[in-house]
């Protein structure tokens, strides 16, 4: 009896985005943060770096300012974005995180870390750099072509 076919590579890329999430998930949850929506994350990376406006976030995630708007309104309603007006222009809102959307970034970074240092402890440093090496020059070639990283689906 023969062993069965390794996983594509893309399938595998797959599986194990979905094991590292579905960890992340659980550990924010058990944290306090179990309202997050799947794109919460690209939008607290990008208010991270600043307060914007919705067409700007928009462009930033790659998506419609629709579509953004429906991920902020949630976000705004769990208390994890906060609408400002703006000061030269009254009629633009600007999107900030608030106290608890630091805090739940803070967490996941955290939980980032926590779960790259447990592939070190698990399979060596050599092997998990190699791997954020790949990673980084699949992104990087994404990012090249594109203009930016991957939005979620």
């Amino acid at each position: 009896m023969s062993s069965p076919e390794p996983l594509d590579f893309g399938v595998l890329l797959n599986v194990a985005f979905v094991a590292f999430k579905e960890a992340l998930d659980a550990d924010l949850a058990a944290a306090g943060f179990d309202d997050i929506g799947t794109s919460f994350g690209y939008v607290f990376r990008l208010l991270a770096q600043g307060p914007c406006n919705l067409s700007e976030l928009a462009m930033q995630l790659g998506m419609s300012s629709p579509g953004a708007l429906k991920v902020v309104d949630d976000m705004v309603a769990k208390g994890y974005v906060a609408r400002s007006a703006d000061a030269d222009d009254r009629r633009v809102k600007r999107l900030e995180l608030t106290e608890r959307g630091h805090a739940a970034l803070g967490w996941a970074r955290s939980f980032h870390d926590k779960y790259e240092q447990a592939l070190v402890q698990r399979l060596g440093m050599r092997q998990v750099a190699a791997a954020r090496k790949l990673l980084e020059a699949m992104a990087a070639s994404h990012a090249e072509r594109n203009g930016r990283l991957p939005r979620p689906a």
